[in-house]
């Protein structure tokens, strides 16, 4: 074995307690550092870049169904706003219904584990979290119906394929309920997004709960991860290419969505992954030798 000597040709103690210094770490202390880094990544994930949504209602069949997840993207809102035709995620005003959640009470164990599943972005949606369609953005003129009965955007009628089953023509518009197809054209104001459940007839949306705030707005979901039978990407349809008009706040407004450090934020969770990850991958050598 070879030592490293001093000037003298003794050897140096400091250097002999380095070395065992840096001997491996058992398995049973490696593992729980591990799983701690591990939930950290997640909880940066979820809060800065992507999370999980269950889907609770039938309000967007049968683009998603009950019990699907998907993805929702946190940050592209940080660089563009919404377009006509994305699905997102937003928390709904004070206008809007809550959610109806016939799940039992949890006990302590279920508790914990909404608490763990809120911090990693996989539990079930808050009562004031939806998902829908956006139909309309700031400027627009959206009403329902034309002659054949479709709902138009600026005029431009739109062929939404997505609805299979729509609001009967004969009912009445009711401005306390979203059951009536029929509503009267609506300008969505500066800074808000019209949106639309693509079950039109079981959908409580802004037809009756009024327009939803860019800035409440979460993410886009952009793929159903689950279940595997499902998987698929959630695509703008090709009927809003179609729509031309204003899609802008009026003359002289300020910017709907201002994204100060949004570059900053992302690269947060980004750094500390890649900085995990390698972490990891060294663990893993270590084991391998």
């Amino acid at each position: 074995m070879v030592q490293t000597l001093d000037d003298d040709g003794t050897v140096d103690p400091w250097r002999r307690r380095a070395r065992r210094t840096r001997r491996q770490m058992p398995l049973w202390q490696e593992l729980p550092l591990l799983l701690v880094v591990a939930f950290c990544l997640a909880v940066l994930i979820r809060t800065f870049l992507l999370q999980a949504f269950f889907i609770p209602s039938g309000s967007m069949e049968d683009t998603l169904l009950v019990g699907d997840r998907v993805l929702v993207n946190k940050v592209v809102y940080d660089v563009r706003d919404p377009l006509r035709g994305e699905v997102v995620v937003f928390r709904g005003t004070d206008r809007w219904a809550p959610q109806v959640d016939d799940q039992p009470k949890p006990g302590v164990a279920g508790r914990l584990a909404r608490t763990v599943g809120d911090l990693v972005g996989v539990s079930r949606p808050g009562e004031k979290d939806f998902i829908k369609r956006v139909i309309g953005l700031p400027g627009d003129r959206v009403q329902c119906c034309d002659s054949q009965g479709r709902v138009t955007v600026n005029g431009i009628p739109l062929n939404e394929t997505y609805v299979l089953r729509d609001s009967p023509l004969d009912l009445p518009p009711n401005p306390a309920e979203c059951r009536s197809r029929r509503f009267d054209e609506v300008v969505v104001p500066p800074g808000q997004l019209f949106v639309m459940g693509d079950h039109r007839e079981v959908s409580q949306d802004a037809r009756c709960q009024g327009p939803v705030p860019i800035d409440n707005v979460v993410g886009r979901a952009f793929m159903v991860v689950w279940p595997s039978s499902r998987w698929s990407a959630l695509s703008v349809p090709s009927t809003f290419e179609d729509v031309t008009g204003p899609a802008t706040a009026s003359p002289g407004a300020p910017p709907v969505r201002p994204t100060p450090q949004g570059g900053v934020l992302l690269m947060l969770p980004l750094a500390a992954a890649l900085r995990g990850s390698r972490a990891f991958r060294a663990v893993l050598s270590r084991r391998a030798t």
